[in-house]
């Protein structure tokens, strides 16, 4: 029990531990419909187009937070208001947006000074780096996101699965397309302290990707992810803590291991099941 109770002794540990389940759940969840609705590309894109707010976040003295969810929030309106006529397929218009605002940051980096610390624990993510006030706002844009998900749940459910009955039942359909898309540019502005840009998509696909080779049912498939996410993250900062290992990355490589573990051992589904 010793190596679980004596990294809780430094306070920089809990900090971390609570924040990495919080992201490890709200990433999860909301990832759910990332997975279903194949939007895959989409968050991986929005992770890095926020670089240019995190980078004006910065010359500015801001909190990097601020930039990253502003530029996050209007970069996903705007590729939303790019496929709304149909006129640009949707992966079209992210891959336009994603190399544009992801050039437009690093254009930006080249003509920065010192920003190489500060800077890099945003790409990367600094989880044993998070201090009091980021709990508070990783815990309140994660309640914002949870408690939407819990508010519009019929409504998210209905679009993902059949957005023709949606159309047919007069559910304002591009309402609820934008609020997703937002909510999803939120959630990985509370992941970038955790993981950090490059490694953000990874918790919003894989512990939900992992639920769902597990059930369909939507509800069962959002709690498995979450608990794996969590998982992910609790098992991922104690290894970073006695390997010393990068925080973020050993986040996702345990929930890798996870998917890899279902993916291969399911009974009766998996691929080793299978191949017998």
């Amino acid at each position: 029990m010793d190596w679980i109770l004596d990294p809780l002794q430094f306070s920089f540990i809990t900090r971390a531990l609570i924040a990495a389940v919080l992201v490890g759940i709200v990433c999860s969840v909301l990832g759910t419909y990332v997975v279903l609705r194949g939007m895959a590309f989409f968050g991986d894109a929005l992770a890095h187009t926020i670089l240019p707010g995190v980078v004006i976040a910065f010359l500015l003295g801001w909190p990097l937070a601020v930039g990253a969810l502003i530029v996050g929030i209007l970069t996903a309106l705007g590729i939303g208001v790019l496929t709304e006529q149909g006129e640009l397929k949707e992966d079209t218009a992210i891959g336009v947006i994603f190399v544009g605002m992801f050039a437009l940051g690093i254009a930006m980096l080249s003509a920065t000074g010192n920003y190489t610390v500060d800077l890099a624990h945003f790409l990367f993510g600094n989880l044993l780096g998070v201090s009091q006030t980021d709990l508070w706002v990783i815990a309140g844009l994660g309640c914002a996101v949870l408690i939407t998900v819990f508010l519009f749940y019929k409504e998210f459910l209905l679009i993902s699965f059949d957005p023709i009955l949606a159309t047919t039942l007069r559910l304002p359909t591009n309402f609820f397309r934008y609020l997703l898309l937002i909510l999803i540019a939120i959630t990985i502005v509370t992941a970038l302290q955790v993981v950090g840009i490059a490694l953000a998509l990874a918790m919003f696909i894989t512990p939900a990707a992992t639920a769902s080779l597990l059930t369909r049912r939507l509800p069962t498939m959002m709690g498995l992810s979450a608990s794996i996410g969590a998982l992910s993250g609790v098992v991922g900062l104690y290894l970073s803590f006695y390997l010393n290992i990068a925080s973020g990355a050993a986040v996702v490589l345990v929930a890798t291991a996870i998917f890899l573990a279902v993916f291969l051992f399911l009974p009766g589904r998996g691929l080793v099941w299978r191949g017998r």
